[in-house]
C-alpha cells in the first residue's frame, strides 16, 4: 500500500469507513412511502426511500451515484432517520451527518447537504402519499 493510501485510512474514523463500505441499506424500493432525489451540478445523485409505519420511519434505504463521500453521507443519513418521526427527521441537518461521520473533510460537506436535500424531498413525497395513497404505486420523479 502506498503512502497516500495509508494516509486515507488513517485520516478517517471507523464510523466514516463503515458508512463508505456498508451496503445493507443501499437498495431501491419499488413502492416506498416516501421517495426523494437530489442531484448536484457535478452529477452526484442521492435517492432516499422511506417506509413509514405509525407515523415513524420504520426503514430507510438509499442509492447514490457519486463519490465515496456522497455514499458515506447517504448511509449516515439513513442510519440517523430510522425510528424517527417525520417531524424529527425534518430536523436532521448536514451538521448532524458531519458529526455522525466524525471525519468528513470540510471540502466535502456539500455531500451532507445533498443527502439532506434528498431527505427533505422524500419527506415531502411522504406527505403527498398520505394525502393521495394511490400515488405510492406509480413511479415518482424528482420534485
Amino acid at each position: 500500500m502506498d503512502q497516500s493510501s495509508m494516509e486515507f485510512w488513517q485520516q478517517h474514523s471507523s464510523r466514516f469507513l463503515k458508512m463508505v463500505f456498508q451496503s445493507d441499506k443501499r437498495e431501491s424500493l419499488q413502492h416506498p412511502d416516501g421517495y426523494g432525489k437530489a442531484t448536484r451540478e457535478c452529477g452526484d445523485t442521492i435517492e432516499i426511500f422511506l417506509i413509514i409505519r405509525h407515523g415513524a420511519i420504520r426503514s430507510a434505504s438509499f442509492q447514490s451515484h457519486g463519490c465515496i463521500y456522497s455514499i458515506a453521507c447517504a448511509n449516515a443519513l439513513v442510519s440517523l432517520v430510522e425510528g424517527k418521526t417525520l417531524e424529527e427527521a425534518l430536523q436532521i441537518t448536514p451538521d448532524a451527518i458531519i458529526d455522525y461521520l466524525e471525519t468528513l473533510p470540510k471540502e466535502e460537506s456539500h455531500c451532507a447537504i445533498l443527502a439532506v436535500r434528498a431527505l427533505h424531498a422524500a419527506l415531502m413525497d411522504t406527505r403527498e402519499v398520505e394525502r393521495q395513497p394511490w400515488k405510492k404505486f406509480y413511479p415518482r420523479k424528482e420534485r
